[in-house]
């Protein structure tokens, strides 16, 4: 059973928002769109695994998507995290196309495609590290010793992959997206012993909810881009023009003369993503372009946004999706 959903990375949120308010001749603007289908092809890739994992069995599994626990003075991510009355596994996800040659001599994933030859940081390492990092965090939180594996999920069902000769088990550790469900087969198969009671599951369950931290705190403007690149108002969210303008307790566009009640609901997000963590009456009225104080208010106070201070003096916060 899923016990954390999957949730959007905030990178893809921040990078779209940037999308929606640079202009179209912006310079960074085809870096950015870069970065961007990386990502989203990345959480493509991770969604993809989803729909096998709904056919383990729905007892005994528990299923945690994008954990961020600390450890010590770090964070550590797992993609995904099947903890079991008999071991965790954890898995590591790459959306990667192209021919994979892995190289674990020499820490490297080098990558294939179009005649071109392209290096990543070797996945084998970083399971490696993310086991020895979910033991010492199991160690700290006074839960019982249990066997850890992990495995390497290929997306792509197209990506041919060539593990070293001289590594023949290696193939144990890297499959394709469709084939996870024989590999969490043949790991359950390897430890039968019940280690886990049903109260020490809830307690990991419990803990591991608790202790996720969720990553806030990406610096507004990424790519080096100016807070005056970007574009302040309302946008329409039918044909994308910027700004629209307040009219009868609505929003109007100029561009296509349609109108919305709610359209200021992805502004104020887009206001959060690239500007700044925290939001006032008066910086409201800057960034949808409105004149009344009151009116900001009256936005502010609807969206239920999470706030400090009193109502002179209050500063507002993102919700927590």
């Amino acid at each position: 059973m899923i016990v954390k959903e999957r949730t959007i990375p905030l990178k893809l949120e921040v990078y779209d928002a940037l999308m929606r308010r640079i202009t179209l001749k912006h310079p960074k603007r085809n870096i950015i769109l870069e970065e961007l289908s990386k990502i989203k092809a990345g959480f493509k890739g991770e969604k993809a695994i989803d729909y096998y994992l709904q056919f383990i069995p729905q007892e005994n599994y528990y299923i945690f998507h994008d954990l961020r626990l600390k450890q010590y003075d770090y964070y550590f991510q797992i993609d995904t995290l099947i903890v079991t009355p008999s071991f965790l596994l954890i898995l590591e996800i790459k959306n990667i196309a192209g021919t994979l040659h892995f190289e674990p001599m020499y820490h490297q994933l080098i990558r294939k495609m179009n005649e071109k030859e392209e290096g990543f940081p070797d996945p084998l390492s970083q399971v490696r590290r993310q086991e020895q990092q979910l033991r010492e965090w199991l160690i700290s939180h006074k839960l019982p010793s249990i066997p850890i594996e992990s495995l390497i999920i290929i997306s792509f069902p197209s990506t041919i992959i060539h593990p070293p000769k001289y590594m023949t088990k290696l193939h144990q550790k890297i499959c394709h997206a469709q084939h996870l469900i024989e590999k969490i087969e043949e790991v359950s198969l390897l430890y039968r012993k019940t280690i886990l009671s049903k109260k020490d599951i809830n307690k990991m369950k419990r803990l591991l909810l608790k202790n996720h931290t969720l990553l806030i705190n990406i610096p507004p403007c990424p790519f080096g881009i100016q807070k005056s690149d970007i574009l302040h108002g309302v946008q329409c969210p039918y044909c994308q023009h910027i700004p629209m303008y307040r009219k009868h307790g609505g929003w109007v566009c100029q561009n296509c003369q349609s109108s919305t009640k709610d359209a200021h609901h992805k502004a104020v997000d887009d206001y959060f993503l690239l500007i700044d963590h925290e939001l006032t009456n008066q910086k409201l009225c800057e960034f949808l372009l409105i004149q009344s104080s009151d009116t900001a208010t009256r936005l502010l106070i609807s969206m239920g946004l999470p706030y400090n201070g009193s109502k002179k003096g209050r500063v507002y916060f993102r919700k927590i999706k």
